[in-house]
């Protein structure tokens, strides 16, 4: 088996089967399975898989709770047969033959550990497809308002426009293939993140075994972000707490409070900034930000 595809499902039935139907549209040439693991979703997408004749091979595993993406994710690897794992988000589509793309690439660079594709929304625009790995200096960057990633990446921060493949920092977890022997060797998702950032430190963990991370642009995908995550408010403060685990298991509690340090100023001088220029609903944005990271850290 050439890929293990796993798709971690709550309560995004219809986005589920369309992002299934998509892969087996556009996907060719290689071999593959899908798993599905469903966070305790109590929808209808169990009945509908096994019902439906497949052109391939699905598993479908039902979760008794709600177990976060990187402990659904690792209850697939458990069963996956796949020289990569490809974790694919429910909210996409493929455009082109992008898993094989990213199959080929990494057959012909035995160096690079994780590699990812460039995102799309519906319109078709660039979303966030990688970034840095998080750090003091990442903070610094946001408090220069952009300025330094602007110097630094250009247009190529978060999206790969130079139409080659590019090394960075880690890919969004929402089309992450990994080499199932690097995954091996690193262990799989952390527990203790529920979700964001989980991804983030595997990565880290894989690249201090010697392997790189890249990005492909010529798989493309669809990215309909924010449509299985909940409220907004909630995001966020899972976002900051698992913001906090990260940098206390990788850098350190005094690393990870210099850090907030910067990320505090980041989101005060922000709302000032937005509301000065009577940009009201960013500035509320931050103002919000702000608030829940304090009762995530309090």
């Amino acid at each position: 088996m050439d890929v293990s595809i796993i798709l971690v499902n709550y309560k995004t039935e219809r986005l589920l089967l369309a992002a299934i139907e998509s892969v087996i549209e556009k996907s060719q040439g290689f071999f593959y399975e899908i798993i599905v693991a469903d966070n305790h979703s109590g929808d209808d997408s169990g009945r509908i898989i096994a019902q439906k004749t497949w052109p391939v091979q699905i598993t479908y595993i039902p979760l008794d709770d709600n177990l976060g993406f990187g402990r659904a994710n690792n209850e697939g690897i458990r069963i996956a047969t796949g020289r990569y794992v490809f974790l694919l988000n429910t909210d996409t589509l493929l455009i082109n033959n992008a898993i094989k793309t990213m199959v080929d690439y990494m057959d012909g660079h035995l160096s690079v550990g994780i590699c990812g594709g460039n995102l799309y929304d519906q319109q078709m625009r660039p979303v966030h497809s990688f970034a840095r790995m998080p750090s003091i200096f990442d903070e610094i960057c946001e408090l220069s308002l952009g300025i330094i990633p602007k110097i630094t990446e250009g247009k190529n921060r978060g999206f790969n426009h130079t139409g080659r493949p590019k090394r960075v920092g880690y890919i969004t977890g929402a089309d992450m293939m990994i080499r199932r022997t690097a995954l091996d060797a690193a262990g799989w998702f952390d527990p203790d993140f529920f979700m964001y950032y989980e991804e983030v430190e595997l990565t880290g963990r894989i690249k201090k075994l010697g392997y790189q991370v890249v990005s492909i642009p010529q798989a493309k995908i669809i990215h309909y972000e924010s449509l299985s995550s909940g409220s907004s408010e909630n995001k966020i403060r899972m976002r900051m707490k698992s913001r906090r685990i990260y940098f206390d298991k990788v850098h350190g509690v005094r690393y990870r409070h210099a850090a907030d340090f910067l990320f505090l100023a980041n989101l005060v001088i922000r709302f000032f900034l937005f509301q000065t220029l009577g940009y009201a609903e960013r500035a509320t944005n931050y103002r919000t930000q702000y608030r829940i990271f304090k009762s995530c850290n309090e």
